[in-house]
């Protein structure tokens, strides 16, 4: 038993120049957790559908794929084996203030997050590197080992049962854990960390990451937090921690190669060429007949 306890204690990620480097206990398998996963990513993405908000096309997904496409560039930074991942990009039309990136590579947005918190680009950047830092750092599966070595997470074993309803119970309880209880504020900072490095590497300015959290704070008020926030626990110190990484990462978005603007962007930007002014039409003169000579 010893023996298995520490065999299931490693790091999931390489350090990055932010310097994660905690070792996680993660007994059940990825193999296990990322088919499940993708059992609750089905599930949420044929809901949708069916409701009519699965968003496939138009500016606001293409707006988030571009970002996406970038930002997984960079994720063998930390993890050599995440290039091979089927990465998944879903776009829900809802009024919700959340995002995720499930075991992997399923990363899921809402409207809402966009849309009521007008997000940048640098924001979303930053709001998606977050969720696949959780996805690298795998909390999820983290989470999850936790419960099962503690029985209190039972059915593991049935995850690889080929019948469906008990692929769907196991996966319900295994979402339990990977999106609904909150993430320590050890996850968060790990997540913030990798988040601020993928995004910065991706062309994206980390110094947006202090402008997001305000504005979550802000949408917060004295209402019920954002669904993010729920999961997502801000720290009271968390603006002061970006504040100090970001000396770390600030070079490496100064290096790095700068998206292109969206074509609707770079026409806005394209100086109006003056019209040529129309030439004056000269006013016709009258023919004169010439008269015959005698």
């Amino acid at each position: 038993m010893l023996a298995s306890l520490l065999l299931a204690c490693a790091s999931t990620t390489k350090p990055g120049v932010v310097g994660v480097t905690r070792q996680q206990f993660l007994m059940v398998p990825a193999a296990t957790v990322e088919k499940m996963a993708l059992v609750s990513y089905a599930q949420q993405n044929q809901k949708a559908k069916e409701e009519g908000k699965l968003i496939t096309a138009g500016a606001e997904y293409e707006r988030l794929d571009r970002i996406a496409t970038r930002l997984r560039k960079q994720v063998g930074i930390f993890r050599e084996d995440t290039r091979d991942w089927k990465w998944q990009l879903t776009l829900i039309d809802a009024p919700v203030i959340n995002a995720t990136c499930a075991p992997g590579g399923k990363i899921t947005f809402y409207t809402g997050i966009i849309r009521k918190l007008a997000l940048t680009d640098d924001e979303i950047a930053m709001v998606m590197g977050h969720e696949i830092a959780h996805a690298l750092r795998e909390h999820g599966r983290e989470r999850i080992s936790q419960a099962y070595a503690q029985n209190i997470l039972t059915g593991v074993a049935l995850a690889a049962t080929n019948n469906s309803q008990q692929q769907i119970a196991v996966a319900n309880q295994f979402a339990h854990y990977l999106y609904t209880l909150p993430n320590s504020r050890q996850n968060e900072s790990e997540a913030d960390a990798v988040g601020l490095e993928l995004a910065a590497r991706a062309g994206y300015n980390p110094a947006a990451a202090i402008s997001l959290w305000k504005k979550m704070a802000a949408e917060s008020g004295d209402k019920n937090p954002p669904q993010f926030l729920s999961t997502h626990p801000a720290p009271e110190t968390r603006v002061e921690e970006i504040n100090a990484m970001l000396p770390k990462v600030m070079p490496l978005y100064q290096a790095a190669a700068k998206p292109e603007p969206p074509v609707e962007e770079k026409n806005a930007q394209q100086p109006v060429q003056p019209q040529a002014q129309p030439q004056p039409v000269r006013p016709a003169q009258p023919v004169t007949a010439k008269r015959k000579k005698a």
